[in-house]
Parts: structure tokens; sequence; C-alpha cells
């Protein structure tokens, strides 16, 4: 089994929450030829070893690129970790990025619902819980890492597409641009590798968004998400190094 030094590599790492663009920024960034990873791996990184395992994830579903410089991976779920301070991390490159809650909710609901069986998610109090959850969870690892990662608005990715993708090539140093179109991968629109939608199978952005008008959130824990999160918003906003917002 082949494996790789962890010094050999910088790290990119994309802390954000379910259904928040996150396959389209994964894809367009692992389609760069200096980055490396493309989709949620699912693991978490509390020691060096972890970095190695990560690039043995990657060697076991796809291949390293010969001019990659970064590894990538996503991390939308509490259980999964990112202890920067446990590693050597000094030079890894972090984006945070959260969606509006509403959107994010209906979404959310909307995915589960469509799938085989009974799912908890399928239920807006129970996806409404995660989202806020999450959003605990993403402002409580920002206290922790000030001025440490860099924050844009989940949305911007459709609506302000060039603009983010310019702003985001400059702060991770790339030497080419990102671009609205991306590769199809392996694994690209397979189940608990990202977005598994049509979509996703046509190598680029797609402006589109969903209005889920058959999908009702109780009004009060509406409103109670939406006041929670402006306020989660503000706080990732004031303490990243760099932000883009709508």
């Amino acid at each position: 089994m082949l494996q790789i030094k962890s010094n050999h590599y910088q790290p990119i790492f994309l802390l954000s929450h379910m259904r928040a663009n996150t396959s389209l920024i994964s894809h367009i960034l692992g389609s760069h030829p200096q980055i490396s990873g493309y989709y949620e791996m699912h693991h978490s990184y509390v020691s060096e070893n972890d970095l190695i395992t990560q690039q043995q994830i990657l060697l076991d579903n796809d291949t390293l690129k010969t001019s990659s410089h970064y590894l990538f991976d996503k991390l939308l779920h509490n259980k999964y970790e990112l202890a920067v301070e446990n590693m050597n991390l000094t030079n890894a490159k972090i984006l945070v990025s959260m969606r509006s809650a509403e959107q994010s909710i209906k979404s959310i609901v909307n995915l589960f619902r469509n799938k085989k069986g009974k799912h908890a998610y399928a239920e807006p109090e129970l996806a409404t819980c995660y989202y806020i959850e999450r959003m605990k969870k993403l402002v409580q690892f920002c206290e922790t890492n000030k001025t440490n990662y860099y924050y844009y608005d989940a949305e911007l990715i459709r609506s302000e597409a060039k603009l983010l993708l310019s702003q985001l090539q400059k702060w991770l140093q790339l030497g080419s641009p990102l671009t609205e179109n991306y590769q199809l991968f392996p694994l690209t629109g397979k189940p608990r590798s990202g977005d598994s939608s049509e979509n996703m199978k046509k190598g680029r952005i797609v402006k589109q968004n969903s209005n889920y008008d058959d999908i009702k959130i109780p009004e009060d824990l509406l409103q109670q998400a939406i006041e929670q999160s402006q306020q989660y918003r503000q706080l990732l906003v004031s303490h990243s190094i760099e932000s883009i917002i709508l």
C-alpha cells in the first residue's frame, strides 16, 4: 500500500454543512491542476497520521495529480473533527461557508424525502436541528481559530461565481484561474460522496435554484432558525481573516 509523506502537500479544508453548494466548490477546486481531492471523505483530522490517511483514501479512489500542491477535503457534520491545534497545520488553507437557513433546511428535507426508506432529516424539525447544531459547531471552531480561515456565503457560487472564484484563486495562491466548468470524477454523483443530482454530472454550474414550495417549515421554527443563523453568520464573518459575502 503506497503512502506519501504528509508534509509533501498543503491541506485545503472546507467547513460547511449539507446542501450548501459544497459539491460545486469541491469539484471546481478538485479540477484545478494544483489540487487533488473533490469529495467528502467522512474523515476526522486530529493528528498528523490523519493526513496520511487522507492521502491513502485519495489513492484508493483516484490518483494524485503529479502537479498537485494541495489536498482537499470537506467536513459537513459535527462528528468529523478538524483539530488544527493538534497538528502542524500552520500552512493549511481553511474555507468556511454557510447558506441561508430557509433554503438550507428545505433542501435538506427535499434530499432525504427523495431517498428510499425513512430518514430523520426528511422531517423539517430534525433537519432544522441539524442545521442549527452544525452552525454552532462552526462558530466554536472559528472562535478558536480566529483570522485563520476565509469565509464566503454559499449562494455566491451560483449568483456571483466569477467573482467568488477569482477571490478564492487569489487567497489560495493558485497559479491559474478557477473556472465555472469542472471535471467529472469517478465518484461524481455517487452517494456519500456529495451531491448525487443530475445537475452535478453536467460539468458546469447550473445557476437556477429550486424553490421547494411544497416543503413547509413551522413558522416559529423557521423564524428561530433564521435569527440564529444570522447571528452565527455575523460571528463567522467577523472572525475570518478575509471574506466575501452577499
